[in-house]
């Protein structure tokens, strides 16, 4: 397994996503208008592009929790 420097920066910030993926669904964010009609393609939909803002957010240095999980793991590496 790959526990580069590199790799783990992935790991840490596809977390970092997830993590905030949840506190956007949970805040509403990305929730179906009932004016479209609502059903399963829309909700599934949503959760798309609620995980798409998740990872742009993560990206653009996201609430820092991408850096704190990666220097635990480099740290735990001895990247």
């Amino acid at each position: 397994a790959n526990h580069g420097p590199e790799a783990l920066r992935r790991v840490a910030k596809e977390f970092e996503s997830t993590f905030l993926a949840e506190m956007l669904k949970h805040s509403g964010v990305g929730t179906p208008l009932k004016e479209f009609g609502g059903g399963q393609g829309e909700a599934a939909f949503a959760s798309m592009l609620t995980q798409e803002y998740a990872q742009q957010l993560s990206e653009r240095g996201g609430i820092g929790l991408a850096e704190k999980i990666y220097g635990q793991l480099a740290l735990k590496a001895g990247v």
